[in-house]
């Protein structure tokens, strides 16, 4: 899809008769967006959503979602000449992302509240506000695509065309009917060109870093967050080696992930990296890194994007991802007759895959692939995860 063209968005009637709400978060992406949508003459309304008040956080650079973002929007609307609402979703969101977040940690497990806020934050309250202004889609600054397959109108999702920019790890989770009225017209833009569009629309926030952390995580301390969230949790407990042995204790569990190699604290004369969090036994096992590799990942919550159905695919070559900083890698999927779970058997183990993380799951593994869906990694028992390895 070129944003340039004259009706970019793939929708059934002419631009001037079509209402297209922008989630605009402040930065240059969903602002170019709101520009380019309100130039091709779409009746653009642009929305930010207040997620929560985070003090100092607000004016710091890198910090996302904050106060000074809010104001960035007001400003780039009045730029462009749209109307703009601030949807106060502090409440929402603390409890269908914050919430989540914390008790995922306390399980031992390694959430992204990214893909939370996706599905039950944006695309789910948001759309339906959408909806409720009549309009026709929504429309964010998210690098991925998607197009309509198959001759049947409805859209598939795909890789954006700058890899380096690519999102889609963080989006699998939309369902069909969500994914049906979003559009994403940056998908088939690199990121400098939508700089230079920012630019040549005017914009004050053409050069306004892109967000790095977790907006409620502004200093990326989740340790600490999750110890003012829930004061009680941090049990101490043994530190111990695959082998059994008991090499020292810890504070609390919420201070370690998998394949922590850092902050152990230990004196072993040789390398350890943290292999299995057991949060009901305050367990916290190291092994060497080999031990970190994983051959068969099992995802839970599975959201399937492909044409056929999910419950009868078998030993389906796939590509998947399993943290969003890596390539997609070659694997086969089997998914249960339920459609709700699935396994991803790697050719190629991966080191580190950690519970609580997604499993993204691509038709192949190339720049531009189709997302057919994903999950979330499930926690394994002490057993399973020997043979999962």
């Amino acid at each position: 899809m070129n944003p340039l063209a004259a009706n970019s968005l793939d929708l059934p009637k002419a631009p001037h008769e079509t209402r297209v709400v922008v989630a605009m978060s402040g930065g240059v992406d969903s602002s170019v967006v709101a520009g380019l949508l309100a130039r091709q003459g779409y009746d653009v309304v642009g929305i930010t959503l207040q997620l929560y008040d985070h003090g100092a956080a607000t004016h710091r650079k890198g910090a996302c979602c904050a106060g000074q973002d809010i104001h960035d929007a007001r400003r780039v609307a009045e730029r462009l000449g749209i109307p703009h609402y601030v949807l106060d979703y502090e409440d929402r969101f603390r409890e269908s992302v914050i919430d989540r977040f914390a008790d995922s940690y306390l399980a031992g497990e390694t959430p992204i509240p990214c893909v939370e806020c996706n599905r039950s934050v944006k695309f789910r309250d948001l759309l339906a506000t959408a909806r409720d202004l009549g309009a026709d889609a929504l429309a964010t600054g998210h690098y991925v695509a998607s197009r309509a397959v198959d001759g049947t109108g409805r859209r598939a999702l795909y890789r954006a065309l700058d890899p380096s920019r690519d999102q889609s790890y963080f989006l699998y989770a939309t369902t069909q009917e969500q994914l049906d009225f979003l559009r994403f017209p940056l998908g088939e833009l690199p990121k400098d060109e939508t700089r230079r569009l920012a630019r040549d629309l005017g914009l004050a926030v053409a050069d306004k870093p892109d967000s790095q952390d977790i907006c409620f995580v502004p200093q990326g301390r989740y340790a600490d967050v999750i110890a003012k969230l829930r004061p009680d949790a941090a049990v101490p407990g043994e530190i111990v080696h695959l082998d059994g042995r008991s090499l020292g204790r810890h504070e609390g569990v919420l201070n370690f992930t998998i394949g922590q190699r850092r902050g152990l604290r230990l004196s072993t004369g040789e390398p350890l990296y943290v292999v299995r969090l057991e949060p009901d036994a305050a367990r916290v096992v190291v092994g060497p890194k080999d031990a970190l590799a994983t051959h068969r990942v099992r995802i839970a919550d599975l959201n399937w994007l492909g044409s056929e159905p999910a419950g009868a695919v078998a030993d389906l070559p796939v590509s998947v991802r399993v943290r969003s900083t890596r390539e997609p890698r070659p694997a086969r999927l089997t998914c249960d007759p339920s459609g709700t779970e699935a396994e991803a058997v790697l050719e190629v183990p991966e080191d580190g895959v950690s519970p609580g993380q997604a499993c993204v799951i691509y038709a192949d593994d190339g720049p531009r692939a189709r997302v057919l869906g994903g999950g979330t990694i499930r926690r394994l028992g002490a057993e399973q995860a020997r043979e999962a390895a």
